[in-house]
């Protein structure tokens, strides 16, 4: 007989929580390489985005008009509205601060710290 080892569930620690009061944490550290998620447990849509606002151009280089939609991933802008309930991730491959916003409600916005 085969003895089966149980697996340990993944535990993703790169979520950043949209509510109704703006982002939760508002500020994280990951490894170059990581994703972050972006779950919306708010009661409107978010649209997670590179700052600054209304450009979204720090991150990838590009403005919104430039790279949305985003084909390749790489410019770190949902490009549209993340209904409540749903998330978005984004692979972070470049080391440095970047600040990001909530297009819908730039008043909400923090900062990713990529290691």
């Amino acid at each position: 007989t085969t003895e089966q080892t149980p697996t340990k569930p993944t535990v993703n620690k790169n979520i950043i929580t949209y509510t109704d009061t703006g982002y939760l944490p508002n500020t994280i550290t990951v490894k170059n390489g990581e994703t972050v998620t972006f779950k919306n447990q708010s009661s409107s849509s978010m649209w997670p985005a590179s700052a600054m606002h209304p450009s979204h151009r720090v991150y990838g280089g590009t403005s919104l008009d430039e790279h949305c939609p985003d084909t390749t991933n790489s410019a770190f802008d949902a490009c549209t509205g993340i209904l409540p309930g749903t998330q978005w991730s984004f692979k972070f491959d470049k080391i440095g601060s970047w600040g990001f916003h909530d297009h819908l409600s730039p008043k909400n916005f923090g900062k990713i710290t990529v290691e």
